[in-house]
């Protein structure tokens, strides 16, 4: 008598376990702009590990990354970056020379024998295998050929418009050049990208309302400009 009973609530409970595995796939792939992108082994490893930094997830981490950072590049506007390599090694092996003699002198004065104190790091096996070189060499080589492309795209001239995007980007860079140099245009860049992510994060409907406003401007007035242009008009007849 239990057998159909148990017939009876396999489909229930397989239903319900379909149910939750479907709504559990739903919440993986949707989510917040601060969700980390679902892919696949060590790309979503990496990719939720820099995701999670400039989001602030972990304020200490996070902090560590960019004041180092800041202070690196900080160091290279204000010195050559000779004087700035110079300093950094320095500075790291004044602090492992002071280790190894301060552990040397403690081992001594207590007749230890706890040997090398960076044996365990000594011991780790950092050689990068041909099989890993050659996966970040084939991943590399993709970026490479997709630029290469849009180099050559842009120059010869295939799509006029995109061309003349470029012209004008470019002549926009000639005055920021002009105002800054590499150096500012890095630490700028390093405060937007840990700046601008987790404002975006809080304040994403306003944000999106505004860009959808300019976006649609934008593609009207390249719309008239494509209308007016030889060629143009002609291309998007056929």
């Amino acid at each position: 008598m239990a057998e159909p009973s148990a017939a009876t609530q396999s489909p229930s409970v397989s239903s319900s376990s379909s149910g939750a595995d479907a709504s559990g796939a739903a919440a993986g792939s949707g989510g917040s702009p601060g969700a980390c992108p679902g892919l696949g082994g060590k790309s979503c490893a990496s990719s939720c590990a820099v995701h999670d930094l400039i989001f602030w997830r972990d304020v200490k981490k996070t902090g560590l990354v960019f004041g180092t950072t800041l202070i690196m590049l900080l160091s290279l506007a204000a010195f050559s970056v000779i004087s700035v390599a110079s300093y950094l090694i320095l500075a790291l092996l004044s602090v492992t020379i002071s280790f190894r003699i301060y552990k040397s002198v403690i081992q001594a004065v207590q007749k230890s024998e706890e040997g090398h104190p960076f044996k365990a790091y000594l011991d780790v096996d950092i050689a990068l295998s041909s099989e890993a070189f050659h996966n970040y060499v084939n991943a590399a080589m993709v970026h490479v050929n997709k630029a290469l492309k849009l180099i050559i795209r842009l120059f010869l001239v295939e799509d006029l418009v995109d061309s003349l995007k470029l012209a004008v980007f470019m002549w926009l860079m000639t005055y920021v050049g002009a105002v800054f140099n590499g150096i500012t245009l890095l630490i700028l860049a390093e405060l937007l990208v840990f700046s601008v992510p987790i404002v975006y994060e809080k304040y994403k409907t306003q944000i999106d309302h505004y860009v959808g406003i300019a976006r649609d401007q934008t593609k009207a007035v390249v719309a008239k400009i494509q209308a007016k242009l030889p060629g143009i008009a002609k291309k998007k007849a056929e």
